[in-house]
């Protein structure tokens, strides 16, 4: 980890200042701290928390001095996290083995408060923004964080469109400060669906990182909002879009936010369309989903919560269709009952920002059911996978032995 002095950069479009250092990586005013990998954008605050960290280096590297005879750490032992470690290099008679009793119990100690500092229901909730392109998801997105700021809701953004040119809110890490998309597209010769995917794969292996700089604040905050490539395919089928979500859902409590556009799902045909792409990414992802039909301000979204619990009300709507859709969607409606009656609905406007309240209350209990299901299932699995590596440990071990026997 590097940390060097912070040069404030803006360009004319008043985008967030940046703080570079020839060999710290490109850093935006949301700075926590520096990493090794170029491109990052991290959380606010920065000027004086770099200042401060920097100071901080320099006063202590000027005061401690290191001496051959004995070095003491002394902490507050009233403190639940403060330990003392002393060792005494003047007597060599002293009892060893009972000072490496008490050292690795120190440190077991240390280990187990660092592990249980931060719990996993503190942790913020993380809100994946998705749905077909047009529908307004980063209009959405924008939405979300101003009712966090005038709610003082702790907000942590992650833009993941390579091929936005403008944002109209601040990310703490954009894609675009890491991948440059026009770039991508001329040197391996893509289309621009190509570019995404190629942009959001080369983004992918860096997750490990953001996950990681969002880790280390997970206790000053309270929602991670992430807004999606318009193309919803790109995110949702390809390796890169599972890699990313299930790095989220491993670490923290996430949900899925599946953006609807409500005019036209007055459809009933197009309303069925939707209901089948959400139902392949709840099963997909297996992560609690909210359905949120925008832009109520132009159409209210009663009629869809009708059609979710009266069967006969969505057949209705589908008489004055005679297609073959919409004899498939009459055919599926009877299947979609349950996965109606276990996904939370919501009607949102990212205009007039009607809906935020009954929104968030929804992220909340999705966050419950996550905690309840998903995290139980993945602790299961975890086990699994870690009983399959130990039994193949421990069979590559045996043919050792045997070979070793052999020879």
């Amino acid at each position: 980890m590097y940390v060097g002095p912070a040069i404030a950069l803006a360009d004319d479009r008043h985008r967030p200042l940046c703080f570079t250092h020839p060999h710290a990586l490109i850093l935006s005013s949301n700075l926590f701290v520096c990493d090794s990998t170029r491109g990052l954008r991290f959380p606010r605050r920065a000027t004086a928390s770099v200042a401060v960290v920097v100071a901080g280096i320099a006063s202590l590297r000027s005061r401690v001095s290191w001496s051959t005879s004995a070095v003491v750490m002394d902490v507050d032992s009233d403190s639940k996290s403060s330990w003392q470690m002393q060792i005494d290099s003047e007597d060599p008679t002293a009892d060893e083995g009972n000072a490496k009793d008490d050292l690795s119990e120190s440190i077991e100690n240390l280990k187990l408060s660092a592990s249980s500092s931060v719990s996993f229901r503190s942790k913020p909730v993380v809100i994946i923004v998705v749905g077909m392109a047009g529908i307004g998801k980063t209009t959405f997105l924008h939405r979300l964080v101003c009712h966090t700021q005038s709610s003082n809701i702790r907000g942590y953004v992650l833009n993941l469109d390579p091929a936005v040119m403008t944002l109209p809110f601040g990310a703490n890490i954009d894609i675009r400060d890491t991948v440059h998309y026009k770039e991508v597209m001329k040197e391996y010769n893509l289309g621009p669906n190509g570019g995404i995917l190629t942009s959001l794969d080369l983004f992918a292996t860096k997750t490990d990182e953001v996950i990681l700089a969002i880790e280390r604040w997970a206790g000053q905050l309270d929602y991670v909002l992430v807004d999606t490539p318009g193309q919803i395919e790109i995110f949702t089928r390809t390796a890169s879009g599972a890699i990313i979500t299930e790095a989220f859902a491993s670490t923290f409590p996430t949900i899925i936010a599946y953006v609807v556009d409500t005019p036209r799902a007055t459809n009933p045909v197009t309303f069925m369309s939707n209901m089948l792409y959400a139902s392949s990414i709840l099963y997909k992802t297996r992560l609690p989903l909210v359905l949120t039909f925008n832009k109520v301000d132009v159409a209210r979204h009663e009629f869809a919560l009708e059609w979710m619990q009266d069967i006969e009300a969505f057949q209705a709507a589908l008489d004055t269709y005679s297609s073959s859709t919409s004899t498939l969607s009459r055919t599926l409606t009877l299947a979609f009952d349950e996965f109606y009656k276990n996904t939370c609905s919501v009607g949102v406007s990212a205009v007039s920002g009607a809906g935020m309240e009954a929104f968030f209350g929804a992220v909340e209990a999705s966050a419950k059911e996550y905690m309840e299901n998903y995290k139980a299932d993945l602790d299961k699995r975890r086990a699994e996978k870690e009983r399959l590596e130990a039994d193949h440990r421990r069979e590559n071990m045996e043919r050792l032995q045997r070979d070793m026997e052999l020879s």
